[in-house]
């Protein structure tokens, strides 16, 4: 962490930083839309007190309780939790109103936070924005020679987007409660308001149904959440600013409802919950009892859930339980529709009858989108900017999920680099614009487990929550790393494991206490891309996959990588850091040339560890290469053809997946093997 008299001088350069990028000095995520910076700071210190003046909100003052509590662990001090004075208090707070009883999608979420020498003030119009401003103070602490301290700042700060959500499915691997529990405090330290629970999938039905009770006796192999259970989550969440919308997938991806109740299926059957070989179902959206049941569904879990919204799914319906029910096309046919799709439509026109008449609103995806659907439906876009700025033209609101799926391993910076209004959106009229309302990331569980899903989502999922909360011309990867990697930290301060899992699942592979050398192979590698992983299909239910393997380990994104290819990019910038960047990419190449030799007896003995033998030797490989390219550099020679076409040979394998895994610092050490042996 960096000590705070830097950041004060920092800042004293540049008075009003009003969307614009974060210094890199200054380490708060998201970026504030303004910030105006003062000299001097406010010492945090065993006398510290927070107390609201405001509206009396049970929300806000657990809000405190748990603020003094995460400050007290982060600081290692002991602070007191009881109400204070607020005529005396180090941080007041004021929260002229306490918000809607029901959060509501669109309430007034900003606040002021002042900072001087002797005390600390913070303003909102609701206890969602004084919430918000909790958390910026926090992120603000630092350690400082005077001890922990915040500088003399003012902060006014409000959201860009109203809408600013995490998908997590919960269908294809269960996730406990507690671990739901503890990236909602993740999501609420990056200001995230929505978390969008994905309930229902062939997979499994994940919630208790009293009225339905097959949907989780036969549905969910024996892995849900009872009724009492969501209630006391929703109200978590609720404490903590954030909506909790259900989904319930239809009227494809339905094997987990049709086990039990096999009459609701285009198709007879038999079907079984899990990730099975077997034909997608789809229900039958012709009968009347299909809309009887799912209008006592809705009914029930309505109750659970008191968003106004609720997510049917509606996506990647298969045609061939249609196609193959010759009742069904008759009826096509009968009601002058053209194909499946218009079939659909007709689904959701009246399943948004019966949502609406238990008071939500409807929201679906892309494939929901039809012209007779009622403009009050919700459209959540996969496909990108084109689909929701369609939307929008035609409109219905929507939001942006296109770019900002987690399970698809890309580095933090191609999420940060996706925009809800770019591309098909940018040229929305300001009416149109209004109907964006935001976006989601998303993390589909086919590859994740309880123990892998906070790496997986964490520190990613910061850059999307900057996306959607900062100013829009706030875009510079450079600074949004630097700060991503001070937030990760913290995030670890509330129980996130994405850091502190990382050892432990590297010694069950190493099956010993020493693994020095696997980490060096584990900290450069990252599990495969855009669905290319392997060992899926055909396997018994998914969530009963083993998940234990070095792909399964690796972080997403490898930050050695990451900061290996700054070391390379300094080096050919020929300027004065020439020489430092050269000296410490000599040392990362001469560890990565030895490593096989200490991790080879290692790979041997660990059946979890045989399959990652040909990445080390390439890395071993890559780096001997590395160390040649430098030295031919240094001497102003030029390498044979030959060897570069050997060499490149390398880098070829390397970035092709194997065990799942790729070799990240294949690119960077390709930058010297290319300098080195020009083609010509």
């Amino acid at each position: 962490m960096r000590t705070l008299h830097v950041l004060v001088i920092a800042l004293s350069f540049s008075p009003s930083l009003a969307a614009m990028q974060m210094p890199s000095t200054f380490s708060l995520m998201p970026v504030p839309a303004k910030v105006q910076a003062g000299s001097g700071q406010l010492v945090i210190d065993q006398s510290f007190t927070a107390a609201s003046t405001g509206t009396s909100d049970g929300r806000l003052e657990h809000g405190i309780a748990r603020f003094l509590d995460d400050l007290s662990r982060q600081t290692g001090m002991p602070l007191t939790v009881r109400p204070s004075d607020a005529a005396h208090a180090t941080l007041a707070i004021h929260a002229q109103s306490a918000g809607r009883k029901v959060q509501e999608l669109g309430e007034d979420e900003s606040y002021t936070l002042e900072i001087n020498a002797s005390h600390a003030t913070l303003t909102a119009p609701t206890a969602l924005g004084a919430l918000h401003g909790l958390q910026t103070f926090m992120q603000l602490v630092a350690p400082t020679p005077a001890g922990f301290a915040v500088p003399v700042v003012t902060v006014n700060d409000q959201p860009r987007f109203a809408w600013r959500g995490l998908l997590i499915d919960v269908c294809r691997h269960f996730i406990p409660l507690d671990i739901m529990k503890r990236n909602l405090d993740g999501m609420a330290a990056l200001k995230m308001n929505v978390l969008h629970l994905h309930l229902s999938d062939n997979e499994g039905f994940r919630i208790e149904s009293k009225r339905f009770p097959k949907l989780q006796e036969l549905g969910s192999e024996g892995q849900y959440y009872t009724q009492a259970e969501v209630r006391e989550f929703v109200a978590y969440a609720r404490d903590r600013g954030i909506r909790v919308m259900p989904e319930f997938e239809m009227p494809g991806h339905s094997r987990s409802i049709v086990v039990g109740y096999p009459e609701l299926a285009s198709q007879p059957g038999p079907y079984k919950a899990g990730r099975i070989a077997q034909t997608e179902p789809a229900l039958d959206v012709t009968q009347d009892k299909t809309y009887k049941f799912l209008d006592k569904l809705i009914a029930e879990m309505v109750q659970l859930f008191p968003d106004a919204y609720l997510h049917i799914g509606g996506d990647e319906v298969d045609d061939r339980p249609w196609d193959s029910n010759p009742k069904i096309q008759q009826f096509i046919r009968a009601h002058g529709m053209k194909s499946n799709r218009d079939l659909q439509a007709y689904f959701n026109q009246r399943l948004q009858k019966i949502v609406r008449k238990h008071g939500k609103i409807m929201m679906g995806w892309d494939e929901v989108l039809h012209p007779d659907l009622p403009k009050t439906v919700v459209v959540q876009s996969w496909r990108g900017q084109e689909s929701l700025a369609a939307a929008a033209r035609q409109g219905y609101r929507g939001l942006l999920s296109y770019g900002y799926y987690l399970d698809l391993i890309w580095p933090a910076a191609r999420h940060y680099a996706v925009d809800p209004m770019s591309g098909g959106a940018a040229s929305l009229t300001p009416e149109e614009q209004q109907r964006i309302l935001g976006g989601e990331a998303c993390m589909w569980s086919e590859h994740i487990s309880a123990e892998t899903i906070d790496s997986r989502i964490w520190p990613r999922l910061a850059a999307i929550a900057e996306r959607l909360w900062s100013p829009q011309n706030v875009t510079d990867p450079k600074s949004m790393y630097q700060r991503m990697d001070e937030i990760s930290g913290r995030l670890g301060w509330l129980g996130l494991t994405h850091e502190s899992n990382y050892v432990p699942m590297l010694r069950r592979l190493a099956g010993r206490e020493d693994i020095a050398a696997l980490r060096v192979l584990a900290d450069v590698v990252e599990p495969t891309k855009d669905y290319t992983r392997t060992e899926i299909f055909p396997q018994p239910p998914v969530q009963f996959m083993p998940l234990n393997r070095l792909a399964d380990a690796a972080q997403p994104e490898s930050t050695v990588a990451r900061h290996f290819s700054d070391l390379v990019d300094t080096y050919f910038q020929n300027g004065e850091q020439k020489s430092a960047a050269e000296a410490q990419i000599r040392s990362w190449l001469n560890q990565w040339q030895q490593n096989h030799a200490n991790l080879q007896s290692l790979l041997e003995q660990s059946f979890l560890l045989t399959e990652d033998k040909p990445l080390s030797e390439d890395l071993s490989a890559l780096a001997a290469a590395g160390l040649q390219a430098l030295d031919a550099l240094d001497k102003s020679q030029s390498l044979p053809d030959q060897w570069r076409t050997d060499q490149l040979t390398v880098v070829a394998r390397s970035n092709t997946p194997r065990a799942n895994l790729l070799l990240m610092v294949a690119p960077s050490i390709q930058k010297l093997i290319d300098a080195a042996a020009p083609r010509h």
